[in-house]
């Protein structure tokens, strides 16, 4: 039984998380249905919906659309420093990767796109965007920048199927050196909520990346990217040392 003393939802939070702690959860399985959690504490819908929703929002359980809801773990993680494609993070993770070009084509960068890829606005970039999945699941959507000058003909690949940064290095002989990245949390709004079947205002990461390369001896930028990442799907960490 439910101590009546304090707010009903709290308590089957807790409950949820003692649960979540002790490993009664397994994360590869959903956790007990709304119907169950109001059998199991004797409490409504409403009030086990939101004991579940908080716990979305504090990162305890994320949810799949007409699967139901998980223990969201460290397994899906990825080192925030490292320089990998999104691909090895899948494959690393155990899981099948797939991707779906959703954009492709050659357009004149604006002036704050040219000044990060150090070209003019009438050089040309190829602007790609690929929907990652891991397991049929969307993971993250990418947009990416890239100039013409440096990659020609590189519209004949099916970036849909191939490594990106595979041609990078091995058709191009790009030697990839370094990213900056900037990182922050944003609502899923529009057709990014679409690629990464969510509900819009889902809070999702939002990475702002410039790639620089050694071409020709010299070191450039070679690409700019926008990535949204899910994050009922996965995390990043850092590992210090002192």
């Amino acid at each position: 039984m439910l101590d009546e003393k304090l707010p009903k939802y709290y308590l089957v939070k807790k409950a949820i998380v003692e649960n979540i702690e002790n490993e009664v959860y397994d994360s590869k399985d959903p956790i007990p249905s709304e119907r169950e959690l109001m059998e199991t504490y004797q409490v409504s819908r409403i009030t086990v919906r939101k004991a579940i929703d908080e716990l979305v929002t504090e990162g305890y359980l994320y949810k799949i659309q007409g699967k139901g809801t998980y223990v969201k773990t460290d397994e899906g993680s990825s080192n925030l420093f490292s320089i990998t494609s999104c691909t090895d993070d899948v494959l690393r993770l155990g899981m099948k990767p797939s991707k779906e070009v959703v954009v492709s084509k050659m357009v004149n960068p604006n002036v704050k796109r040219a000044k990060a890829l150090e070209i003019t606005t009438d050089d040309k970039i190829y602007m790609i965007g690929r929907i990652l999945y891991a397991d049929t699941e969307p993971l993250n959507y990418t947009l990416t920048f890239l100039p013409e000058k440096i990659f020609p003909g590189l519209s004949k690949y099916d970036l849909g199927k191939e490594s990106l940064y595979r041609i990078m290095t091995e058709v191009y002989g790009v030697k990839i050196t370094k990213a900056r990245r900037t990182i922050e949390a944003i609502g899923a709004q529009d057709e990014i909520a679409e690629y990464l079947d969510v509900e819009e205002g889902t809070p999702i990461i939002l990475f702002r990346c410039i790639t620089h390369g050694i071409v020709n001896g010299r070191e450039i930028p070679i690409e700019n990217f926008k990535c949204y990442y899910r994050t009922d799907k996965f995390k990043f960490y850092i590992d210090q040392v002192r």
